[in-house]
């Protein structure tokens, strides 16, 4: 038996219950793995509201480190005692530990710590897929991105500074502006105090950027589109002020624009793709380009309490559970 948070349906931070489940031996191609470390993503807020569907009850969470117990039957890429993060497979990562396919799990290099681990794998690679896949970066661009001082946003500035890019970053804060200016925005914007729009055109001349990269959704998603260049990509990665129901003729008013809703899985697989996006990653940790530690840290049993603070966004940087 181990310990793991569960929900028997969606609702608020309150049907998160920890219970006593059933933990077993990995079978063939899985790996048992006790956790260290596991992050709170906002997309575990939307499985838990219904946003996004799952089969009821289920555990909750995707994104975790920690340190393989047992491997199954043709597992010969890992070994009891490797250190492993992961952040696909089912659902389930809020656990003590738990069975997970070997072929999700990335290992961790000696030179990363647990603590850095768990707060990278998921955020780290959203970071890497936006900015290396979907829409590739180069020295000299200069783009907006929401939501800079969140857990995603620091790494992403830190990378940005990293490949020469101007990153002009909203906050809804002065404290949150100050984090974002020294992990590397050129620019922050407190969205309540001044027009993100307007301040886009003052530090482009007026131009726009060429990419907007906008997880908040709703409350930003217009202005998003008028901080654009004609033929300027919008990247909606997210949602967290609520989905986005648009005419699509406005791209074409507002300057023949593109639009993309990416989805990691389609980057990260197959296995391959997922350990060359680690690989880069983790030489820019390595290397000293990014740094990333987690800024609250809550125990296991107060997973609730984890959602609440990320749902007020009363929180800076990643958000970690341990066991």
């Amino acid at each position: 038996m181990t310990k793991a948070i569960r929900f028997h349906e969606t609702g608020g931070p309150e049907v998160l219950r920890l219970e006593d489940v059933e933990l077993g031996e990995p079978g063939p191609g899985q790996v048992r793995v006790r956790h260290t470390g596991i992050a709170v993503n906002f997309i575990d807020i939307y499985f838990r509201i219904g946003r996004y569907p799952a089969a009821l009850p289920n555990g909750i969470g995707s994104d975790a480190v920690g340190v393989v117990e047992a491997v199954g039957e043709g597992v010969t890429y890992l070994a009891p005692g490797d250190r492993v993060g992961y952040m696909l497979g089912p659902l389930g990562a809020y656990a003590e530990a738990r069975v997970m396919p070997a072929e999700v799990l990335i290992r961790i290099p000696d030179g990363i710590s647990d603590r850095t681990a768990s707060t990278i794998i998921m955020k780290g690679l959203t970071a890497q897929y936006l900015f290396r896949q979907v829409y590739p970066l180069k020295a000299g661009d200069t783009i907006l991105y929401h939501a800079a001082a969140g857990g995603v946003g620091l790494i992403a500035a830190q990378w940005a500074r990293a490949l020469g890019v101007t990153m002009i970053g909203t906050v809804g804060s002065d404290e949150k502006a100050e984090v974002a200016k020294a992990h590397g925005c050129a620019h922050v914007i407190n969205y309540n105090k001044e027009s993100f729009v307007d301040r886009v055109k003052e530090i482009t001349g007026g131009k726009g950027v060429p990419v907007v990269f906008d997880s908040v959704g709703k409350d930003t998603f217009m202005g998003s589109l008028d901080c654009l260049q004609k033929k300027g990509t919008l990247v909606s990665n997210g949602s967290t002020s609520g989905p986005v129901v648009f005419d699509v003729t406005l791209l074409a008013a507002k300057g023949s624009l593109w639009i993309t809703r990416p989805a990691m899985v389609d980057y990260a697989l197959p296995r391959s793709n997922l350990l060359a996006m680690a690989d880069e990653l983790f030489d820019m940790v390595l290397q000293g380009k990014i740094h990333s530690k987690p800024q609250q840290v809550f125990p296991l049993a107060e997973a609730a309490e984890a959602h609440r603070a990320l749902e007020s966004r009363a929180t800076v940087g990643a958000t970690i559970l341990v066991p």
